[in-house]
């Protein structure tokens, strides 16, 4: 009696790990989120990022639009997305809560002084709000 039970608890165990297994192994596609960089009706790229503290260090801590060249911007951008997106991919290393969306950023692509300035602004306000470079070095903006 007492090994039926003991079958029955293996049984119900392992049917319970292999259940848990395949939940875990299996992640819909809809979780998946891309930013998609397109131009508006006239033509030109913007960046709209929800977070009400980025505006504040647009005005505070970021340097003005016209201190970097667009070349240098672009990239500087480039490496970044490139950060990004990898980290992105690892969401077990990297924090998911930060990498959530993949960047669909195309070097190839005028974007414009104002929407590179934007978007590497954007890289050093995550990194100003997590205290982690998202190229690797030590944080810039304290």
């Amino acid at each position: 009696m007492h090994t039926y039970k003991m079958q029955c608890m293996r049984f119900f165990v392992s049917l319970l790990f292999s259940f848990c297994l395949l939940s875990c192994a299996t992640k819909p596609a809809a979780n998946h989120k891309e930013l998609k960089i397109e131009p508006n009706d006239e033509g030109e790229y913007d960046i709209e990022v929800l977070d009400p503290g980025y505006d504040t260090f647009l005005a505070t801590k970021a340097f003005p639009e016209n201190y970097f060249t667009e070349s240098y911007l672009k990239q500087r951008n480039l490496v970044l997305v490139n950060n990004w997106n990898a980290r992105h991919s690892q969401p077990r290393v990297y924090n998911p809560n930060i990498y959530e969306v993949y960047i669909d950023y195309n070097p190839q692509i005028n974007y414009g002084l104002n929407f590179e300035w934007k978007l590497f602004n954007f890289f050093m306000f995550v990194e100003w709000q997590t205290g982690e470079r998202i190229d690797g070095m030590p944080p810039r903006i304290r």
